[in-house]
């Protein structure tokens, strides 16, 4: 796999944490609310008027143990923030490699493929049918 043979054990449990917690829609919902702005947890539970406050707070937990989000008291509130880093080490590790190796696929298939022009190409007609034949 790439990238993967610098990979200690605690990273590729940090990984799973950040995908297990992705994997939940309503967690990414959650997510993309506090990307908006900061939340009090009472709001962030308000934001999702269709599940219960316990619910939420749950989800609220997979994410804090993914570190996908972070709390910090504010008086009596607890405010939640969007932590970024996991999901930048996620996209840094396995898409941004494997969208390089796919581009760079793209470019070998690119340079070996036939000429338009027909110079010394074996391009190969495809569709044409003769008048009067049957298919």
């Amino acid at each position: 796999m790439m990238g993967d043979e610098h990979k200690t054990p605690a990273e590729d449990d940090a990984d799973d944490r950040v995908f297990k917690a992705l994997a939940a829609p309503v967690r990414r919902r959650m997510l993309d609310a506090l990307k908006e702005s900061p939340l009090t947890t009472g709001a962030l539970c308000a934001a999702f008027p269709e599940i219960d406050r316990t619910t939420v707070l749950q989800h609220l937990r997979v994410l804090e143990a993914a570190e996908l989000v972070a709390g910090r008291k504010v008086g009596r509130e607890r405010v939640l923030t969007l932590s970024p880093l996991p999901i930048k080490r996620i996209h840094d590790r396995w898409i941004g490699e494997y969208a390089r190796a796919a581009v760079d696929l793209l470019a070998r298939l690119d340079a070996s493929a036939p000429t338009q022009n027909g110079a010394g190409s074996s391009t190969v007609k495809t569709g044409s049918v003769r008048s009067g034949s049957t298919m």
